[in-house]
Formats: C-alpha cells, sequence, structure tokens
C-alpha cells in the first residue's frame, strides 16, 4: 500500500491511500480489532496497474 495523504478533521483522522484490491481481503476485519470497533474504510477504484514481474510468475503458475 502507498499513503497519499493523511489529514485531520476534528476528532477524526482521515487516510487517503492506494492498495492493491488483493491486498486487502481481511483489511476491515483488522482495521475494526485494531480500533476497537471505531474505525471505518471505504474503496474505492483508482487505476490499473500493470502487475510486478515476480508477482506475474506466480499468478501464471496458479492459473
Amino acid at each position: 500500500a502507498k499513503i497519499d495523504t493523511m489529514e485531520s478533521r476534528g476528532k477524526m483522522r482521515v487516510i487517503i491511500a492506494y492498495a492493491p484490491l488483493s491486498e486487502l481481503f481481511g483489511y476491515a476485519t483488522a482495521l475494526r480489532s485494531l480500533s476497537q470497533g471505531k474505525a471505518t474504510y471505504m474503496m474505492q477504484f483508482s487505476h490499473y496497474q500493470e502487475v510486478p514481474e515476480r508477482i506475474l510468475e506466480r499468478i501464471i503458475k496458479y492459473v
């Protein structure tokens, strides 16, 4: 993941970050657990990006 911006909005902290969808499975559970149920998140499509060669090799072997 890559953090783009962090800002404060009153007592809230807003973090805008980019991460591959494949890395987000289980994220909601981890976030709720770490924040004692106080944090929320939103996903929104940003862009397509070329798969790195090392990951591409794993994908090809899997398929």
